[in-house]
């Protein structure tokens, strides 16, 4: 097969009626979606997954939110209620709620996808928050899910849910990254300060407990991290096999990203960045991969939201190099 050149992309970008350059961002999008598909006839067929599951160190208190919220989401979700489901509804990305650890049994549901770890994380402030054999596990399961469901979509969209699930995002930045634990940490569901000031106790702690402070990535997962975010990371290395387009959310799936980032350092080739996230950490997070988020919205209810809402600016990208007449066919002098 023919690789496609940089020049010939941008030549396609620049030959569009419009001076060099005037659609900004969207070019930039367009070169890198060109480059991804190695086509100049670009196209998007979107999927999006809501990862659930539960958390042990919910019970030190770092959340304002009770953990049967977890629960009661994933069925509002089914239901059609969320946030998520009404902007992936507008923009027609197909939605599937998967269920990697949540506290609770769900009848079956034609957008429920079971594939359920355990019955949430062990609490990592007392011992590793799930045992390698479930962290393999999760791997299993995530190549089972681009296999079954993605078989036809060229985009991935990865969203959360957990009740106290910014608490392990926040241990795994702060143990995979240079930054100080107050760059890390921040308030997630509006917890008080004397709960934040915990949080970060707890996180640092258990970092120097179990020597996770620059060590293998895959430990800091299986001793710090959540079920939905092992499995969104070990999706986002799956998909990224398959040359999937990644569409990263907020802070919590960038935290789950960072780990399959450290695993596969290319991936970051195959990857946009929906929006950057009001959590205090995710500014910093995103530094690491030298992102340039595309909206800046105040965002921080999680679910894969932002990235629903930054997707039809992508859309935007490959139908103005796919639809927009060139100075040839327009009968358009060039400047």
């Amino acid at each position: 097969m023919k690789v496609l050149t940089d020049e010939e992309i941008k030549f396609k970008i620049d030959n569009k009626t419009k001076p060099p350059g005037s659609l900004g961002k969207l070019e930039e999008y367009a070169f890198k979606i060109c480059k991804i598909q190695n086509t100049l006839s670009p196209k998007l067929d979107p999927i999006a997954f809501i990862f659930a599951g539960d958390h042990g160190i919910a019970e030190e208190g770092v959340s304002a939110y009770p953990q049967e919220v977890t629960y009661q989401m994933v069925l509002n979700f089914l239901r059609g209620g969320a946030a998520m489901n009404v902007f992936c509804n507008q923009h027609v990305i197909p939605l599937y709620v998967v269920d990697a650890g949540v506290k609770g049994i769900f009848d079956n549901h034609p957008r429920l996808l079971h594939y359920k770890i355990n019955e949430g994380t062990k609490n990592f402030y007392k011992e590793p928050a799930m045992s390698e054999e479930e962290l393999n596990k999760i791997f299993d399961y995530a190549t089972n899910i681009i296999n079954e469901y993605t078989k036809d979509k060229n985009l991935l969209i990865c969203g959360e849910m957990g009740i106290g699930n910014t608490t392990p995002a926040s241990a795994i930045m702060y143990a995979l990254t240079d930054y100080s634990i107050e760059d890390c940490v921040g308030r997630g569901s509006g917890i008080n300060e004397e709960a934040l000031k915990r949080k970060k106790q707890i996180i640092q702690t258990s970092i120097e407990k179990y020597q996770l402070k620059n060590s293998d990535p895959l430990k800091v997962l299986q001793y710090v991290g959540g079920f939905e975010i092992a499995m969104m990371t070990a999706t986002y290395l799956e998909a990224y096999k398959r040359n999937m387009i990644l569409l990263i959310d907020g802070f919590i799936s960038s935290a789950a990203f960072l780990v399959a980032y450290k695993l596969e350092p290319d991936i970051i080739k195959n990857t946009f960045f929906s929006h950057q996230s009001h959590e205090n950490g995710h500014r910093n997070l995103l530094k690491i991969f030298n992102a340039d988020p595309i909206l800046n919205l105040n965002l921080r209810l999680g679910e894969g939201t932002g990235s629903a809402i930054a997707y039809p600016i992508l859309v935007s990208a490959v139908k103005f190099i796919n639809e927009m007449a060139d100075f040839d066919s327009a009968g358009v002098s060039k400047g």
